[in-house]
């Protein structure tokens, strides 16, 4: 599922390159490895295990942002009768990275890439994360790959996975996988794109499921001040989500049927969740009629619109209640089903830059292969829920910090200034302390100081007396 993203440019960076800093001390957050992972990294990257398995003859592609080099997947779409057939190579993490091995141990300590709006922090050395186990074009290297058969209407029919030697052939960017579908100069493969995608998207709306098209969140400077501008995705960022989307159900499928494996779950979001955002539709000017479900109203709204934007960034926290639920040994859990998914789901498409993936892959090959997990899998899964909801919960922390950062340096130099507002929460015991979501700039913020309840889903003149990225918060006060 997407996050938030925000990124910084131009003169805004310098201002923040501080409190950014301040904030990865604060958080203790690993920057540098070790000497001995660093070391191990270099003789795995010389020495992979390789799979006898070639599929090299597969000419795959990656669709990525253009500055990417992690690269975990690459996909090839062709017509069959009756329907597509979809391959999508993961990138073999396991290939490079021994169990009990420092390297291990290092990536179990950070068990996500943290993303930061100036850099990235990477849950494996670079040699490998942007290196050797990365699909880059023209790169042989070992994959885990999946060939997933659909039939006309999209629908999976029959699903393999398996190592194998891969080799993609072009490096892609959404920018001009866009551009080539909308002039209809794409070929096949990349053209299968749009149908597959399309077919999927029309599932998605069939079993109830809903993807955000979450907007990149971005701060300029312009004229010597702050702006914050939207950059909305395109639809061919959707397809190819939706690729990824198939494979993850897949998996949990295959895990389900063979009855050990680790599911990416959801419970259904409660009532005063939906009803904040209800209140924050409002502030935004959002028309949603009680009798228009969540997953209609996601729908139908614009990316591009600043204000639908805003409300996408703020449907994330739907995603909060999301956890890892492991079972084995033919006992399956009360809850299987990822409610935006609304399906069981698994994460296995990105293990460069989550752990969970690496195991994920793993019990899938030996469900295919008729075989238990291996035991150094078995081993960790007891332990791997508790792991990935630290790791989720600190990238959850740098998310939610380097957002109050960035509005800080948004709104740094209008301390006084009075904006229109409206209010999106109150506090039970103290309902003089809420929170606020603005109309110009899409800013949600605290506000405090007031003598009278806040008004709880109604319009509000606020003063701005606090901003400042060191601190990394923005204060509000009634006007």
């Amino acid at each position: 599922m997407p996050r938030r993203h925000i990124r910084v440019t131009g003169a805004a960076e310098a201002p923040l390159r501080a409190a950014l800093r301040a904030l990865r001390t604060e958080l203790e957050v690993p920057e540098s490895f070790p000497a001995d992972v660093l070391a191990e990294a270099e003789r795995a990257a010389g020495a992979p295990r390789l799979p006898s398995y070639d599929a090299t003859d597969v000419p795959l592609f990656t669709i990525d942002p253009p500055t990417s080099t992690d690269l975990d997947q690459a996909m090839h779409l062709s017509r069959r009768p009756g329907g597509y057939r979809v391959r999508y190579a993961i990138a073999d993490v396991a290939a490079f990275v021994g169990p009990g091995s420092v390297l291990d141990a290092e990536a179990h300590r950070r068990v996500t890439t943290l993303y930061f709006p100036d850099e990235k922090v990477p849950l494996h050395p670079t040699r490998l994360s942007e290196g050797a186990a990365s699909l880059l074009p023209g790169q042989t290297c070992p994959a885990v790959l999946w060939t997933i058969d659909l039939d006309a209407d999209g629908r999976t029919d029959t699903v393999d996975v398996r190592r194998a030697l891969v080799r993609s052939r072009a490096k892609l960017d959404y920018a001009h996988v866009q551009k080539e579908l909308d002039a209809g100069t794409a070929e096949e493969p990349l053209a299968l794109l749009k149908d597959v995608g399309l077919l999927r998207e029309r599932l998605e709306v069939e079993r109830g499921g809903i993807s955000l098209n979450v907007p990149e969140q971005e701060i300029v400077e312009r004229d010597h001040a702050y702006e914050l501008a939207f950059r909305a995705p395109l639809p061919a960022d959707g397809w190819n989500a939706q690729i990824s989307l198939l494979t993850g159900m897949a998996a949990a499928d295959l895990m389900l049927a063979h009855g050990t494996g680790v599911l990416r779950t959801l419970p259904a979001a409660p009532d005063g969740a939906v009803g904040r955002l209800r209140r924050t539709a409002k502030a935004l000017r959002i028309d949603w009629p009680h009798h228009v479900s969540y997953a209609q109203l996601i729908r139908s709204l614009d990316p591009h619109l600043p204000h639908h934007a805003a409300f996408l960034q703020e449907c994330t926290t739907l995603l909060r209640g999301a956890g890892y639920t492991v079972f084995r040994d033919g006992v399956l859990p009360e809850v299987t089903s990822h409610a935006a998914v609304a399906a069981p789901y698994a994460h296995c498409t990105a293990p460069l830059r989550r752990l969970v993936d690496r195991y994920a892959s793993e019990i899938c090959l030996a469900a295919a292969a008729g075989q238990a997990p291996p035991d150094w899998v078995l081993a960790a899964l007891g332990e791997l829920p508790k792991e990935m909801a630290e790791g989720t919960r600190r990238a959850g922390t740098v998310e939610r910090e380097c957002v109050d950062i960035v509005e800080a340096a948004l709104l740094k130099d209008r301390v006084g200034d009075i904006f229109d507002a409206c209010v999106v929460d109150v506090q039970e015991r103290e309902p003089t302390v809420g929170t606020i979501q603005l109309e110009v700039p899409a800013v949600v913020a605290r506000v405090e100081g007031g003598t009278a309840r806040l008004p709880l889903g109604e319009r509000l003149r606020v003063r701005l007396t606090q901003a400042d990225p060191g601190t990394a918060k923005v204060r509000f006060a009634p006007a």
